[in-house]
């Protein structure tokens, strides 16, 4: 037996061994001194084949496992609150959560999903979200881009991240602004060689096979997440499949006459009856996008408000909107939020913007797997520009905003538990 394999079963055992205390409790409500890294915590107890109770809207969505002194010591290393309770105790508290009348219940979190993070392998003058909590939270996670795809590596993963991508092959619309500077000039080389390598005459036809990659990929039972223009240049690819969207200065050639005519949204995950915007100049992609909306929004009013869900009939909802308050500062993105209006009827809305009729937090199923789409680029920069330094989640390891993104990271994890009455 090799060394590494002892030091695994010895950490297995460590963390089964049983103490006179029975439980650990993570509390997620404002008792939690670092709500991001307790996640983490929770991903690393699942990492050594140890079952976490998710306690659904029992504390802000607290975390509970069988209490052993590894998982005390790691908590303790990085800064995560959490009770040592008796067996007493935990039995209480999932009486009490078993409660009909209570909207609560317990998920219980069994084996580590597989992360994924679909990121380009070059720097470009902006960070992800997703990535920054993920390391912060010290949740592994593999990079692949175009070529892993095309290549058929998705279904080696459970979870997906869309970095915020721009799957129509227009550079993410920033020509107007940026065609002169040297990352984009970069990206436009990069992409055109991985289009050419990967046997693809256009980068618009690269981006359009890989977001259908991606689509079998949650048709399959993958769970997909997305932020920012990863979610509505997703949905306008899929749409303009069969038509030809990118002006001359993005692929070399002219657009398909009276293209926003030909769109098919049967194809699409979220969205419908939207309109492409016909200047290359501009920047933005489609009305789909609220920002107009919420750019005439004070700051301090552009909040968005979770929905609450019933724990014991709605758990995915439930899970995925865990939190310790239920308004959550809004932030701004090239992809903001999403105008109502343009939403599917089966899509169900998790979070929003009433007065601005514009959706912030949206889910659905899609043949066996999910995806999420999640308006806005970081959730404690209101105002991210190009260029800007990343977020020092440091400072913030409360953030609401950023909870929503773990939540989605654990809820793959997660396994109806049946409660004893």
């Amino acid at each position: 037996m090799n060394f590494k394999k002892v030091i695994s079963l010895l950490s297995i055992f460590l963390l089964t061994i049983p103490l006179w205390a029975s439980y650990v409790l993570i509390p997620m409500d404002e008792s939690q001194k670092n709500h991001l890294k307790a996640y983490g915590v929770a991903y690393w107890v699942l990492e050594r084949d140890v079952e976490v109770d998710w306690l659904l809207n029992y504390r802000g969505g607290s975390f509970m496992m069988k209490h052993a002194q590894a998982i005390v010591d790691e908590l303790n290393i990085r800064g995560v609150s959490y009770e040592v309770i008796p067996d007493a105790k935990s039995t209480a508290i999932l009486t009490e959560i078993a409660n009909p009348e209570a909207n609560k219940d317990v998920v219980k979190l069994q084996k580590p999903p597989k992360m994924a993070v679909y990121s380009p392998k070059g720097k470009l003058p902006w960070d992800d979200a997703v990535t920054l909590v993920l390391t912060y939270a010290e949740i592994p996670y593999t990079v692949v881009y175009d070529k892993e795809v095309i290549q058929g590596e998705l279904p080696q993963y459970d979870w997906l991240h869309l970095h915020h991508e721009d799957f129509t092959g227009q550079y993410g619309r920033f020509y107007g602004s940026y065609r002169n500077h040297a990352w984009y000039k970069e990206e436009v080389r990069s992409n055109e060689a991985m289009a050419e390598e990967l046997g693809f005459a256009k980068v618009s036809q690269l981006k359009l096979a890989v977001a259908q990659r991606i689509k079998e990929f949650t048709i399959g039972g993958g769970f997909l997440f997305a932020m920012c223009s990863g979610t509505d240049s997703y949905d306008i690819s899929l749409a303009a499949a069969d038509i030809d969207i990118c002006e001359q200065m993005f692929d070399g050639d002219g657009t398909t006459p009276d293209y926003n005519n030909k769109l098919n949204y049967d194809n699409t995950f979220a969205f419908k009856d939207f309109t492409l915007k016909t200047n290359p100049l501009e920047y933005e992609f489609s009305n789909i996008d609220a920002t107009p909306y919420h750019v005439k929004t004070p700051e301090n009013r552009d909040k968005f408000t979770l929905f609450e869900f019933s724990a014991k009939w709605d758990p995915v909802p439930t899970m995925l909107c865990q939190n310790h308050t239920q308004i959550v500062d809004g932030f701004m993105g090239q992809t903001t939020a999403y105008d109502k209006r343009f939403i599917k009827k089966d899509v169900l809305i998790m979070g929003e913007n009433k007065s601005l009729n514009s959706a912030r937090y949206i889910h659905g199923q899609f043949g066996k797997g999910t995806w999420t789409f999640y308006g806005g680029h970081d959730p404690e920069d209101y105002q991210h520009f190009v260029g800007d330094p990343p977020t020092d989640l440091n400072l913030h390891p409360n953030s609401p905003g950023y909870r929503l993104i773990l939540n989605n990271v654990l809820f793959p994890a997660a396994k109806k538990k049946k409660q004893k009455t």
